[in-house]
């Protein structure tokens, strides 16, 4: 009698099934329900898994003899799931006292196909009918059996084995189930069903019911495991080596796999089998559904290592193809074009139709960008209204009014694994208030344009806009810096253009302030004084407006005082602006033009350092990266201006100390000058104690190395943070 014993191995890092088995020679009885048949499913208690050692993998292996015959196994295979999906269903409803029917199978394969592919096969699988037929009934052993079945299929690979084999089975189990279904309403059926003396399942329903479940659990898994291994077999070998892991180990476990689907076909056999003869009295264990499940569960783990070797298979193909994709990319922007469109074409997904949405929000082919200048608006869904309001100023006002012409196509980078309809929402909300154009989805984007423009344009997170003349050649790979320091008169935005418009450059009033203060021209003329200050300490900002007024009212010199906020502090400044204007301390800016004046000095970083700038050459740079650690700091600070390059500035405490003690300076004041008085007042004032902060938004390699103290001139030591700011 066959026997099986079952050991689960659990280690800390793997799980491990070790199986043993006995075998002896099946007896059986007529007059015994638990017949000939069931005796084979009923000796799986001790699981016969000697497949999974080395001696009976070499076993197995002896008996594949592949012949180079190729079958078409996938037409096949879907014949097959449509005959044991469509059983299984019709048992649970038999089960429940339905009456029996049969619905139009929803083939998805035509005749012809199927008529093709088993032209040369209804033999063999006539052959494993048999051969399961008989060892069930005369009460073989299965490992026997399986073997035999392996011998007989010698020349087949491994995925038309299993395929050849489950066929066999769905012919045994579809023509039982015919028999089954039409009894009770076709002469023919019911006679056939009295000659094998077929139970009534709705009469023995409560003890074949737990079989029933487990033969389709196990079906199930087996059609599971089948489906595996044929997509292994169909996996592209331009991009996946079967020499490799992942598929040379999936390709090691196959045999084992397909020694597993041919037992467990064997097992379904002779359970179904052993209903023969068995129409009056019905008296089984429960075991035998048991062993079934087991059985089942042993497929199901199978199943699932399998499936997991193919998805990392997929990963390893779809890494290959994203990398050719990338370098194909990467040959056609660097390779010159006659026109843009070809590299415009590129960036979309080939099985998307190259549609965008026009600034009217209507859907238009990507030639009408061709030949033009292309600002390539690369940002995620964080992308903020005033970058958008700023953007939109110098497309839609002066672009026009000067007759430019660019276009500009947003580009969104979305992570596709965490989409969902909140994130789908909030890109409708965006590409509505644009008034370019725009991808019709994020999704559309190639994946491998994603990963360059990752890669070798240096997207993180901070929005960039790269440059494309006509004929396709990048510009600049960050145009956005260019464009917010000198607007339109930048354009076509090139490297080179960049760089002439820093060669004429100084750092005066005009390129700190550009236009965000329309009376700027005036008070410059006027010879007034003029004071941007900063911060968000609203003690020391009225000690300081109230203190530096004084300081202005006794030189008798004109005063303008500007307040322009903290750079990402949004909230915070809104507020303060609203108490400096309630109580008349000084002028002070919305919040687009705080947003710009902070996001313009940033832009001058990035330009300064994309040109190999260091604050140890370069003065603008030095004076910009003073600036933004001023605005990095939650401390007040201050710049005065007379005229358009006077300068002098300093932190809140030495500013605001420095007006407090005005009378000290007071008559050097009035010899020298404001300025220069109060710039050599500040020189004498000794500061051994300070903490000057600079933060910078990560940009893909826009951060310059070495940094110098605003105070003191040390070098800073450069630390990492990580920031999520809700205000």
């Amino acid at each position: 009698m066959l026997t099986k014993h079952i050991t689960h191995q659990t280690s800390e890092n793997s799980n491990t099934f070790i199986y043993s088995t006995m075998a002896a020679p099946i007896s059986f009885s007529l007059s015994s329900l638990a017949s000939k048949s069931q005796q084979l499913v009923r000796n799986e208690r001790r699981m016969f898994a000697a497949s999974d050692d080395g001696a009976m993998m070499k076993q197995i292996q002896s008996t594949h003899a592949p012949d180079g015959r190729v079958v078409d196994v996938k037409p096949i295979l879907q014949v097959i799931k449509n005959v044991l999906h469509h059983i299984i269903p019709n048992i649970d409803h038999a089960m429940k006292g339905g009456t029996g029917h049969i619905d139009a199978l929803n083939d998805l394969t035509t005749s012809s196909a199927v008529d093709g592919a088993l032209d040369a096969l209804a033999y063999i699988v006539h052959k494993i009918c048999c051969e399961v037929s008989c060892k069930c009934s005369g009460g073989g052993d299965a490992h026997a059996t399986t073997m035999g079945i392996l011998n007989m299929l010698s020349s087949y690979s491994w995925d038309a084995k299993v395929v050849l084999t489950l066929a066999a089975f769905a012919v045994n189990f579809g023509e039982f189930w015919l028999i089954v279904q039409l009894c009770t309403s076709n002469s023919l059926a019911k006679s056939v069903a009295l000659l094998k003396q077929l139970p009534d399942l709705l009469e023995h329903s409560p003890t074949l019911k737990p079989h029933f479940d487990a033969l389709n659990k196990l079906i199930n898994a087996m059609i599971d495991v089948t489906k595996c291994i044929v997509e292994f077999t169909e996996l592209p070998s331009e991009f996946i080596s079967i020499d490799v892991p992942p598929l040379s180990t999936a390709m090691a476990h196959i045999p084992t796999a397909t020694y597993w689907i041919i037992w467990s076909v064997v097992a379904c056999a002779a359970q179904i089998t052993g209903l023969v003869g068995m129409r009056h009295e019905f008296i089984t264990s429960t075991s035998e559904a048991w062993e079934l499940s087991s059985l089942a569960h042993k497929v199901s783990s199978i199943h699932e290592h399998l499936q997991s070797l193919l998805h990392l298979c997929y990963e390893r193909i779809d890494e290959k193809k994203l990398l050719e994709a990338f370098e194909d990319f990467k040959r056609t922007i660097e390779t010159p074009q006659m026109d843009n469109l070809k590299i415009l074409l590129k960036i979309f997904r080939k099985e998307e139709t190259c549609y965008l949405l026009n600034p009217d929000k209507t859907e238009v082919l990507i030639d009408v960008l061709r030949r033009k200048h292309v600002l390539l608006l690369i940002s995620d869904l964080d992308i903020s209204h005033e970058e958008i309001r700023v953007l939109e100023a110098l497309y839609k006002g002066e672009r026009v009014s000067s007759e430019l012409n660019y276009e500009i196509l947003w580009l969104p980078i979305v992570d596709r694994s965490t989409w969902n309809d909140g994130y789908e929402q909030k890109f409708l909300n965006l590409k509505s208030i644009m008034s370019w154009y725009t991808v019709k989805h994020p999704f559309a984007i190639e994946p491998a344009v994603i990963k360059y423009i990752m890669e070798v344009w240096g997207f993180v997170k901070k929005p960039i806009a790269v440059t494309l003349d006509p004929q396709g050649k990048v510009l600049c790979p960050n145009a956005l810096n260019m464009m917010w320091i000198w607007g339109n008169s930048a354009f076509p935005f090139s490297s080179e253009k960049e760089e002439s418009f820093w060669k004429v450059e100084a750092w005066t009033l005009e390129l700190l302030v550009d236009r965000l203060e329309p009376n700027l021209p005036t008070w410059v003329s006027q010879q007034k004084v003029v004071c941007f200050y900063g911060g968000v300490q609203m003690e020391w900002i009225e000690s300081f407006t109230t203190a530096t007024k004084g300081v202005a009212k006794a030189l008798d010199i004109g005063l303008e005082m500007v307040y322009v906020g903290k750079n990402n502090a949004k909230e915070r400044v809104k507020k303060i602006t609203g108490l400096i204007k309630e109580k008349q301390l000084s002028h002070a800016w919305e919040d687009e033009n705080v947003w710009f004046f902070w996001n313009r000095l940033e832009s001058m970083l990035y330009s300064k350092t994309q040109h190999g700038k260091t604050i140890e050459n370069d003065v603008i740079k030095q004076e910009v990266m003073t600036m933004l650690a001023y605005g990095g700091s939650e401390n007040g600070w201050a710049v005065f201006f007379t005229g358009s390059d006077e300068m002098v500035r300093a932190n809140g405490e030495k500013v605001l100390s420095s007006m407090k003690s005005f009378d000290e300076w007071e008559k050097l004041a009035k010899q020298m000058g404001f300025i220069p008085a109060l710039r050599k007042h500040l020189d004498g004032i000794t500061d051994d104690h300070h903490c000057t902060r600079l933060i910078l938004p990560g940009n893909g390699g826009g951060i310059p190395e070495r940094v110098q103290c605003a105070e003191c001139g040390r070098p800073m030591e450069m630390y990492f943070m990580y920031r999520c700011c809700v205000e």
